[in-house]
């Protein structure tokens, strides 16, 4: 994957095969489907920092989406082999953080996809906002490549 044009060193990255329910009537991945292994991808990032949905069950806070931004650069189909890769680009150290998503094409390296996903933190029982507990500041704060606290 290190070979790949990768917009920012070492991502996190997710790898699957594009599969005939992703296929739209116009013959290409519905563009839904490329939000939906962005978030895929989000969570896996998460649960290798050590932050899966039970341990966000257990604080009883989450990182919700507030905003997302997609650029659909070019199409893929049935069968082509795909990386998503995420990284945690900015936070504030106290309440949200961003990620950029980037979905490359195996077969020709291609970027078909980039995003920025706003986050904030989020208390699950009353979906208020609440700043990051220790657990998220120590968990995401290493994966973040710039901070400004």
């Amino acid at each position: 994957m290190a070979d790949f044009p990768w917009d920012h060193p070492n991502p996190h990255t997710l790898e699957l095969t594009v599969g005939p329910d992703h296929i739209d009537g116009l013959k290409h991945t519905n563009n839904a489907v490329y939000v939906q292994w962005c978030e895929q991808t989000a969570w896996s990032h998460s649960a290798a920092l050590g932050l899966d949905l039970a341990c966000y069950q257990q604080l009883d806070r989450a990182m919700a989406v507030i905003r997302g931004e997609y650029d659909y650069l070019q199409a893929s189909r049935e069968g082509d082999e795909l990386v998503v890769g995420t990284w945690i680009v900015s936070w504030d150290g106290r309440l949200s953080m961003e990620r950029n998503f980037q979905i490359l094409r195996k077969g020709d390296a291609q970027t078909l996809l980039r995003g920025v996903v706003r986050f904030a933190c989020i208390e699950l029982s009353t979906g208020r906002p609440r700043r990051l507990p220790r657990e998220f500041i120590e968990g995401y704060g290493p994966a973040v490549l710039e901070s400004t606290p």
